[in-house]
């Protein structure tokens, strides 16, 4: 299948939104592959000059353009798939994540964060990065193996929303910041719009389950994505809510501003999964993932906090 490739720049680059309205910058054919080279960070937290930390052309380059700023990310896209519609489910294979700079960022500013009461100061922190190790080192001494992801990757939101911030993650997707969407794993989102028009961003060297501070290890990374398209074939929809599957466990998530809510969100995604997959009832699905699934908190940073199961493959029949 083809491969098609979009740089980052201020050409191909969008700061902070998600919209149905923005056109695709290239469409492409169900099992095409797409190579995306993203960027990450805003002028204020570039490092200083002196610090041997180099900030990457295409950065500059954005940074330089005043395209504009809504806050949130920056993303590369959006990617059309073509014959895409409201019902499909998109199948997003990501095959290559690499890291694109020696450095990323980790910092907090007043307000923001899970703890804004406790840390009311701005602070940031430039980690340098060993691509070659895979690692990077913390200003205390730590040294971290890298386990690159993209918070952000997301198709178009509903078109009645309009233009919305990619900070909050939603059906579409978006900014889940789930550290399980590694290379070799693969994310199905809901097509809401036509064409489907996904975009990631927002790169990850490294992050913990339940990012805090607001940032994880901020960096600029390349993905290598293939796109699968499935077409409904009846009045339902294929997918109502982003689930995912690793080489290990299929993930269902939750999003909500009420961490309660969004477990809640994300154990009924379970139920139905299995009991679809499975001849489980729905009483016996209820049962099993207090026996054998694993929920873990993804975030409670962008106001609509995460929570994501995950259930070991080979356990249904």
């Amino acid at each position: 299948m083809p491969t098609h490739r979009l740089s980052a720049g201020p050409e191909t680059a969008r700061w902070g939104t998600f919209d149905a309205a923005y056109p695709p910058l290239i469409t492409i054919e169900s099992g095409d592959t797409v190579v995306l080279e993203c960027v990450s960070g805003a002028p204020e937290v570039m490092p200083p000059p002196g610090s041997g930390m180099t900030i990457p052309p295409a950065l500059a380059a954005i940074h330089a353009s005043k395209i504009p700023r809504a806050g949130g990310h920056i993303l590369t896209g959006p990617v059309g798939v073509a014959g895409a519609e409201p019902g499909d489910m998109l199948e997003v294979r990501i095959d290559a994540i690499e890291v694109g700079n020696d450095w990323g960022y980790c910092g907090f500013r007043p307000l923001a964060g899970t703890l804004p009461e406790d840390f009311p100061d701005r602070y940031l922190s430039h980690i340098p990065v060993d691509r070659a190790k895979g690692t990077c080192r913390l200003p205390w001494g730590t040294e971290l193996t890298l386990a690159p992801f993209f918070g952000v990757m997301g198709v178009a939101p509903q078109p009645r929303y309009g233009t919305i911030s990619t900070i909050q993650p939603r059906e579409h997707g978006g900014n889940l910041d789930n550290k399980e969407l590694t290379a070799g794993s693969t994310l199905f989102l809901p097509v809401w719009a036509p064409g489907a028009l996904f975009s990631a961003g927002d790169g990850h060297g490294v992050q913990g389950d339940g990012e805090v501070c607001i940032n994880a290890l901020e960096i600029c990374l390349t993905g290598t994505f293939t796109l699968v398209l499935h077409k409904k074939t009846g009045a339902a929809p294929l997918l109502t809510y982003p689930r995912a599957e690793t080489p290990g466990h299929f993930i269902t998530m939750g999003m909500n501003e009420d961490l309660d809510l969004a477990m809640k969100q994300a154990l009924r995604q379970m139920i139905a999964f299995i009991a679809a997959r499975s001849n489980l009832s729905r009483e016996q699905a209820y049962q099993f993932c207090s026996l054998a699934v694993d929920f873990h908190v993804t975030q409670t940073v962008n106001g609509e906090k995460g929570v994501h199961g995950l259930l070991k493959k080979g356990l249904l029949f």
